[in-house]
């Protein structure tokens, strides 16, 4: 690990965090800026990799936040429904911003809400079969322009970058238990 690492600095591989961490390095040489050169890159590619992205769920007719909808629905398997609680914790948003997206979602013929057989108070979001293929459609070409926008990395770097990334994460989550 630690080769590829050096055998990447070694090919001269340089962006702006390095520019920045040398500046911090000459005037703050006791300051490790190891985080600034994790965050500050992550936010780039971020910002970087975000409009690409979002211009797939635009040919189909989505923002982020509908296909995000859309596709949870999808994962979560045949029959394709879920409580809008489920939704919106799942999708780690409020009730009110569920209520926007599923009503142009629907509007759109995307899904429908129907009575719970279980609950009569209570109402499932369901994927149509129009919504079904159009969540399909749009998830395929999305991993297929994240699969470009990697291609700069060979398969054991992918699998590492998401393992590595992975453990940050839990880091980072077991960080909110403390507050």
């Amino acid at each position: 690990m630690s080769r590829q690492l050096n055998a990447v600095s070694g090919h001269g591989v340089r962006d702006h965090v390095d520019e920045r961490r040398e500046q911090w390095r000459r005037e703050l040489p006791d300051v490790d800026t190891v985080g600034m050169a994790v965050f500050g890159r992550a936010r780039w590619i971020t910002l970087r990799a975000r409009p690409m992205i979002e211009a797939v769920f635009l040919r189909y007719g989505l923002d982020a936040g509908e296909f995000d909808v859309l596709s949870t629905l999808l994962r979560a398997g045949q029959p394709y429904r879920l409580r809008p609680t489920e939704l919106y914790k799942s999708l780690m948003i409020s009730s009110g911003g569920l209520t926007d997206r599923l009503a142009r979602l629907e509007r759109g013929g995307l899904i429908v809400r129907e009575p719970s057989e279980s609950d009569a108070r209570s109402l499932l979001v369901r994927l149509t079969e129009d919504g079904r293929r159009q969540a399909e459609r749009a998830f395929r070409e999305d991993m297929e322009v994240e699969r470009a926008l990697l291609a700069g990395l060979d398969e054991a770097e992918r699998e590492l970058l998401s393992l590595l990334l992975g453990k940050l994460a839990a880091s980072l989550a077991a960080c909110d238990t403390l507050d």
